[in-house]
């Protein structure tokens, strides 16, 4: 994977950019005054952020896969630690399918009635490859979805969920939280 530079990053005026950031020269980024992103965060080739007026704020730690599709013009928040696997796409935009409204976005808005509400991942949160996360959601700390999942409800601090529409399938271990604190010593030690 070809990374963009650091000079080409600091020509790019996102909100803000943190230390260790790698995106690929492959990704399209769009409203980047819009978004802001931590320390150590990769974006691989062929991932979108399209941010809206509510902004993408990517925290410290972050991995998004080949393919990943982060848009719309609520608020999305990926807190530190999460890990997005390839071809998820998180919405905090969508069209009314009932059909009492038009759909897309060549179409005048007086005429459509699409839906913005804020998506939150908190940290630790894992995706499995093909998820689609809608509008309005939050996964509370330590959540995974399992690949091929469609996320429309929160979902509980470290549930495991799968499934279309998703259903709590298990829970997961909680021994990543002294992973966590372990790497942030090391880091606050590194940075004295």
């Amino acid at each position: 994977m070809a990374w963009l530079s650091p000079h080409e990053l600091s020509l790019m005026k996102f909100a803000s950019i943190g230390r260790g950031v790698l995106i690929s020269d492959k990704a399209s980024i769009h409203n980047n005054n819009n978004i802001s992103i931590g320390n150590n965060v990769r974006i691989d080739d062929f991932c979108v952020l399209s941010a809206g007026e509510g902004g993408i704020f990517l925290g410290d730690y972050i991995h998004l896969a080949v393919y990943t599709s982060i848009i719309g013009s609520g608020k999305i928040i990926v807190s530190d630690f999460c890990n997005i696997s390839s071809r998820v796409s998180i919405y905090s935009s969508n069209d009314d399918y009932s059909g009492t409204a038009m759909t897309n976005p060549m179409v005048p808005s007086e005429y459509t009635r699409v839906k913005h509400a804020a998506v939150t991942l908190e940290k630790h949160v894992i995706i499995g490859s093909g998820s689609i996360i809608l509008p309005g959601v939050r996964l509370c700390e330590g959540v995974a979805v399992g690949a091929l999942s469609l996320i429309n409800n929160d979902c509980s601090a470290f549930g495991v969920y799968a499934g279309i529409p998703a259903r709590l399938i298990g829970h997961r271990k909680k021994d990543l939280l002294k992973v966590e604190k372990l790497i942030v010593n090391k880091q606050n030690k590194s940075t004295k």
